[in-house]
């Protein structure tokens, strides 16, 4: 119990109350909208978290990673469903985003997999989650956890 006690006071000095879900990615050329995650039952399925993530600059940028105290591994994940309708799901590698592109992190496409969480992600509350790009820099944000059913940031 002092671990989930530990991780929550974690996230709670690293998050600040009232944080924007549309966050200028660390560059006037990245932007975070819509940040978003579902509420866990538990530690022991992984989360995922959600978002639009928009390059407004002239050269591309790539995603290589991401981080969160709330889980021990983050990577971006994408679900695939074959010809006889089974879904799975596998890391997506590198994403590179084009000048003028978005690329979205949506229930059924790529998402943020948080694995081996440290702590239930609950309902009304929001952890950091940083973004890794390919030239070092770093871009953190601020995601909300909505409700378990929830279905998009609307709601």
């Amino acid at each position: 119990m002092k671990k989930n006690h530990l991780i929550k006071v974690l996230v709670s000095l690293l998050t600040f109350v009232g944080a924007p879900t549309s966050t200028l990615a660390g560059s006037e050329d990245l932007v975070v909208e819509g940040a978003w995650a579902r509420a866990s039952i538990g530690t022991s399925r992984p989360g995922a978290a959600y978002m639009t993530i928009r390059n407004t600059g002239d050269t591309p940028v790539t995603i290589v990673g991401l981080a969160t105290p709330i889980a021990l591994m983050s990577e971006i994940h994408e679900t695939r469903t074959n010809a006889e309708g089974v879904s799975s799901m596998s890391s997506a590698g590198e994403i590179t985003i084009e000048p003028g592109q978005n690329v979205a992190l949506e229930p059924g496409g790529l998402h943020a997999m948080l694995m081996r969480l440290q702590a239930p992600m609950q309902e009304g509350e929001s952890f950091p989650l940083t973004l890794k790009f390919d030239n070092g820099s770093t871009v953190e944000i601020v995601v909300p956890i909505l409700g378990i059913a929830a279905r998009g940031p609307s709601e």
